[in-house]
């Protein structure tokens, strides 16, 4: 069974940055996007960002554009998302997820197969 592990999260104040990084167990596991969705109290979980591997193509959450970078290592299943210019309305628990099957929407968590056990990001005001 595939893993993902992430890493990354913490605390800092509002305008501040944070780089998370998801990593999966097996090196040869083959997926066709991994991404980051988040969770805030109270609230339904969210699509933040995913990079599709075969065509390539990166894909954001309104929310984030401009703020957020995903980017990663298709050879290693490793996936960074590099936040930007924090929000205390950017705080979550964020997590990893991969998808195996080609072709279906990857904006979709339900998509998704594995999912990592998140990690917690505290935007201060």
């Amino acid at each position: 069974q595939v893993q993902l592990v992430e890493s990354g999260g913490g605390l800092v104040q509002a305008g501040g940055s944070l780089r998370l990084s998801c990593a999966a167990s097996e090196r040869t596991f083959r997926n066709y996007a991994m991404g980051w969705f988040r969770q805030a109290p109270g609230k339904e979980r969210e699509f933040v960002a995913t990079i599709k591997w075969s065509g390539g193509g990166a894909y954001y959450a309104n929310s984030v554009k401009g703020r957020f970078t995903i980017s990663g290592d298709n050879a290693k299943n490793t996936v960074y998302l590099q936040m930007n210019s924090l929000k205390p309305e950017d705080t979550a628990i964020y997590f990893c997820a991969a998808v195996e099957r080609l072709g279906v929407s990857v904006l979709d968590q339900y998509a998704y197969d594995y999912w990592g056990q998140g990690t917690q990001v505290t935007i201060s005001s």
